[in-house]
């Protein structure tokens, strides 16, 4: 997002007087060698276009406000920000605070909603930038953009095609308030979603309590962040979350594994629903890996998968 937000600034002829990268409040003691050897693309830009690095333990503290006083900064942008950032530093800048959320505001608020949009098998989602207020994701709207969801889309994907609208709505948002020609619009709070960050125990599959498409779509809503996974007595087997098919499941009992292919290294299991879902699978870890093939080639027929206790 931080290196799309550069990019539009630039385009729309905004001068950019400072860069808060949200790794400087990670407290990581590696993050100068990290950039050295591989730095991310946002600091590649910083870089490319010299521009000053702001350098704070968080944006609430009295150094980074001090330093956007001194720079006298007209719009601060932010993006996939991780703190509450709080009103004595959002009312700095001359203008405005706007927070780029990549969804339909007032839908979906929350820290991730490119997974938790394709886990909940939207067919779109969305990019709304907004005036930041004391509580996240509520301030009145500046503008918005319907982003499609593909049926095989995973979150890397959408969330691409969504940071490459913000760089293309930064441009047009910045001259708009530039030229105060944007009247803000607030929130309708009948409409408001809200979804935390997904837990640990999310990652496992359960062929017994969803359907096919419900398992589909929480493969693909995870990655790349988290790898789901399923078992099968001691092992644990990783989806490919671009190698998926929901089947038909002609006979078969919900969480039995009907069908398994060691040459393409897939297993296709029976799902609450009458429906199945073939994955193409690794075994977890890298002693394992290796083994994926011939683990499956030894998988009884009608075996049924180990699925979590109910809590």
């Amino acid at each position: 997002m931080l290196s799309n937000l550069i990019e539009g600034t630039i385009e729309a002829g905004s001068e950019i007087v400072g860069v808060f990268r949200y790794e400087y409040t990670m407290n990581d003691r590696f993050l100068p060698i990290k950039d050295f050897f591989k730095p991310a693309n946002d600091l590649t830009l910083i870089k490319k276009y010299k521009l000053h690095q702001i350098k704070c333990k968080s944006a609430n503290s009295e150094s980074f406000r001090r330093e956007l006083m001194k720079l006298n900064a007209d719009i601060m942008l932010v993006g996939t920000w991780g703190e509450r950032i709080e009103k004595q530093t959002f009312d700095i800048p001359v203008i405005a605070s706007v927070n780029v959320h990549p969804s339909l505001l007032p839908k979906y608020r929350g820290p991730n909603p490119y997974l938790q949009t394709i886990l909940h098998r939207e067919t779109y989602s969305g990019l709304t930038f907004h005036l930041m207020d004391e509580k996240f994701d509520r301030g009145a709207i500046l503008a918005q953009k319907r982003i499609d969801i593909l049926p095989n889309d995973t979150s890397k994907e959408l969330k691409e095609r969504t940071v490459f609208q913000a760089r293309l709505m930064c441009a047009e948002v910045l001259k708009k308030l530039e030229y105060g020609v944007v009247i803000p619009v607030k929130q309708n709070e009948e409409d408001a979603t809200y979804f935390p960050n997904i837990k640990d125990d999310d990652k496992m599959l359960d062929f017994e309590r969803e359907t096919a498409e419900q398992i589909h779509a929480r493969i693909r809503a995870l990655h790349p962040w988290l790898p789901t996974y399923y078992t099968y007595k001691d092992k644990f087997f990783i989806p490919n979350p671009y190698k998926l098919k929901i089947v038909k499941a002609e006979k078969g009992k919900i969480g039995e594994i009907i069908d398994t292919d060691y040459k393409t290294s897939s297993i296709t299991v029976q799902c609450k629903d009458g429906k199945a879902l073939k994955t193409v699978v690794k075994l977890y870890g890298f002693l394992n890996r290796p083994f994926t093939k011939l683990f499956i080639k030894n998988i009884s027929p009608s075996s049924v998968l180990r699925t979590p206790s109910p809590t």
